[in-house]
């Protein structure tokens, strides 16, 4: 695991002072990277609660880590993401991608016990970052959450693919 410090720059390091991201390598549990804010608890939590995000990629790449940086301040600076909240992109996740949306979930790939993190000064919930495209968003925004999700399951993803076919 490596511990990445990520200056947002002079105007808009006040919105998460303290961001991080954590670089976690592929393990026994899987053979994908995790990138995961940790900052975001400390800039928003409510009552000793607040969020931090995963997101799961099948390489290292700095592109990653600069996307959690983008979903901190999304979240912190005023859009307050959620679980079944969606943020845009407004690029491909990845070069030739067309998931172009963040689709914030629960953490699937990585188990139940990812999601509910107890801190000294209270509790994080960490919530998946999942790369998907503007049709399945508009889907989603039509039909519901779960309804996606069944659309997922069904299709069978493979949600580090950068280049997976929409399923919608």
């Amino acid at each position: 695991m490596e511990v990445v410090h990520y200056d947002l720059g002079p105007q808009r390091r006040e919105t998460v002072p303290d961001l991080r991201v954590l670089v976690v390598g592929p393990g026994p549990r899987g053979d994908s990277w995790a990138y995961v804010t940790a900052g975001c608890w400390a800039a928003m939590e409510t009552d000793g609660r607040g969020l931090e995000f995963v997101m799961t990629a099948q390489v290292s790449d700095q592109r990653f880590i600069d996307l959690m940086a983008m979903i901190a301040y999304y979240h912190c600076g005023g859009h307050r993401l959620d679980l079944e909240h969606s943020m845009p992109i407004g690029e491909p996740w990845v070069p030739g991608s067309t998931c172009d949306h963040l689709l914030i979930s629960l953490p699937y790939l990585h188990g139940p016990d990812l999601e509910h993190c107890p801190l000294p000064e209270g509790h994080a919930r960490i919530l998946w970052a999942l790369p998907v495209t503007t049709a399945e968003i508009e889907f989603r925004r039509s039909h519901g959450h779960e309804a996606l999700e069944q659309l997922f399951d069904t299709a069978g993803i493979i949600p580090t693919d950068p280049f997976r076919a929409s399923v919608v």
